[in-house]
C-alpha cells in the first residue's frame, strides 16, 4: 500500500511542477540512458584490455620483428594494441601519425555523448530556474484580490513553482558525478594511448640503432 501511496505523491509533485517537468523529465531519463551506454561500453573496453598481449607486441619490437609485432597485434579489441596495430601497418609513411590517429579515434569513442551529459548538467538547472519564474509570474496574478485569499494562493503557487527548481538541480547533481567520473576514465585513456605510441617509437628506434651500435663498438674495439 506504501508504493501506491509513494506514487500518487510522486505523480501529484510532478503535476504541480508545471509544464516545464516534462522537458526535465525528457533530460532525465537521456542522462540515464547515457550513463547506462557509457558504463557498458567502459566495461566492455575494460573487459578487452589484454596485457599479454600487449606484452608480446613489446616484446617483438624489442628484437626489431614488426612482423611478429603486427601478428600478435592482429584483431585484437585492446585499444591499446589497436593503436600499435595501426601504426605499424603505416609505419613506412608515418608511424607517429599513425599512431596519433588511431589514438584520436579510441579517445573519440570514448568521449561519446559526454558532450550532451555537460549540456544537461547546464541545461538542467536553467530550465528548473525557468519554470520557477513562470510559475512565480502567474502566483502573482492573484495579489490584489481578496487578501486572504490572495496570499494563501501566492504562497501555494510559488511552493509548487519551486518544484521545478528542486528538480532541475537534482537532474545536474546526480547527472555531474558519473561526467566527472567517466571524463575521468577518457583522460586516462588518452594518456595511456599516448603513452603506447611513444614506447612504439622509442622501442623501434632502440632496435634500428642496435646494429649500428654493435658495429661502431666493434670497430673502436679493434
Amino acid at each position: 500500500m506504501t508504493s501506491p501511496l509513494l506514487a500518487n505523491i510522486l505523480v501529484d509533485t510532478f503535476i504541480q511542477g508545471g509544464i516545464i517537468m516534462w522537458p526535465l523529465l525528457i533530460l532525465s531519463l537521456v542522462s540515464i540512458g547515457i550513463v547506462i551506454e557509457r558504463t557498458i561500453w567502459f566495461l566492455g573496453a575494460r573487459k578487452a584490455r589484454s596485457p599479454k598481449t600487449l606484452a608480446q607486441v613489446y616484446a617483438a619490437l624489442t628484437r626489431g620483428d614488426k612482423e611478429a609485432a603486427q601478428h600478435h597485434a592482429h584483431h585484437s579489441a585492446d585499444p591499446r594494441v589497436r593503436v600499435i596495430a595501426y601504426g605499424l601497418e603505416h609505419a613506412e609513411i608515418d608511424l607517429e601519425v599513425a599512431t596519433e590517429i588511431q589514438a584520436e579515434e579510441e579517445v573519440k569513442l570514448g568521449r561519446r555523448f559526454l558532450g550532451a551529459l555537460d549540456t544537461i548538467v547546464t541545461l538542467a538547472p536553467l530550465l528548473g530556474l525557468l519554470g520557477t519564474v513562470v510559475g512565480i509570474m502567474h502566483s502573482f496574478q492573484f495579489v490584489g484580490g481578496d487578501q486572504e485569499l490572495a496570499v494563501t494562493k501566492v504562497s501555494g503557487g510559488i511552493g509548487e513553482a519551486l518544484i521545478a527548481t528542486a528538480f532541475g538541480l537534482g537532474i545536474a547533481i546526480f547527472t555531474l558525478i558519473p561526467f566527472n567520473f567517466l571524463t575521468h576514465r577518457v583522460e586516462d585513456l588518452e594518456v595511456e594511448l599516448e603513452t603506447v605510441g611513444k614506447n612504439v617509437r622509442l622501442l623501434l628506434q632502440k632496435s634500428q640503432n642496435a646494429p649500428q651500435l654493435a658495429e661502431a663498438f666493434e670497430t673502436a674495439s679493434r
